[in-house]
């Protein structure tokens, strides 16, 4: 099949997916739909066609995009468009997640795989109900037991609906720690010492103003 005859094929499997679909996913569902031809899809003519998908609809002429997002190519509507679809998704588009479970699944995707004790140990608080909303909302899984430590307790990892989530393709896309504490540093003011030296010679504290006195106490 020539790429032209390929992409709505694409397009259309990936608009009618109910989740994201990755080119290994894209080529088997093509090519079972199309088992009778002899020109089997490959996965170079999938991803070539994908490229070209991304970009078409990456245009200010569609208000929605296809981006690789939790683990694979999903159709999204575009960030400007946010307010509106709000309006019919309603509160549960809107809804968020608390700082308590936000604090915990970014120690567990930043640590990850990691058990409860080590996440508290780290959050110095008890993380019971903060690890079971994220399992309930299907943000983290349970990835087995740590074998190493006593009682063998259960480890946890992020899942593939925390990366869409998010809108990141893997783990590996989330900020670097230092990026993130870069951007909070803040720069300290430079002071000139003679300009500092001429202000504090002018400063002269009258009586009322005098940290001595009983009404510049009742001031403030």
């Amino acid at each position: 099949m020539e790429l032209s005859e390929i992409i709505p094929h694409i397009e259309v499997l990936i608009f009618a997916s109910d989740k994201p679909l990755t080119p290994p996913d894209i080529v088997e569902l093509i090519n079972q739909a199309f088992a009778f031809l002899e020109d089997r899809v490959s996965i170079e003519q999938v991803t070539a066609s994908l490229e070209g998908i991304v970009e078409k609809y990456s245009t200010e002429f569609y208000p929605f995009e296809i981006k690789e997002s939790g683990g694979g190519y999903q159709f999204l509507t575009k960030p400007q468009y946010y307010k509106t679809v709000a309006q019919l998704n309603g509160d549960k588009f809107l809804k968020r997640l608390s700082n308590a479970a936000l604090e915990t699944l970014a120690i567990i995707a930043y640590k990850q795989p990691i058990t409860k004790g080590e996440i508290e140990g780290i959050r110095g608080v008890n993380s019971d109900y903060s690890v079971q909303k994220l399992l309930e909302k299907e943000l983290i899984l349970i990835a087995g037991r740590n074998e190493k430590l006593p009682g063998h307790p259960l480890i946890y990892t992020t899942s593939r609906n925390f990366m869409d989530y998010f809108g990141i393709n893997s783990a590996q896309d989330l900020p670097k720690i230092k990026e993130v504490l870069a951007e909070q540093n803040v720069e300290a003011t430079i002071i000139n010492p003679q300009d500092f030296a001429s202000r504090l010679d002018s400063f002269e504290p009258t009586d009322a103003a005098s940290t001595d006195s009983p009404q510049a106490e009742d001031s403030l």
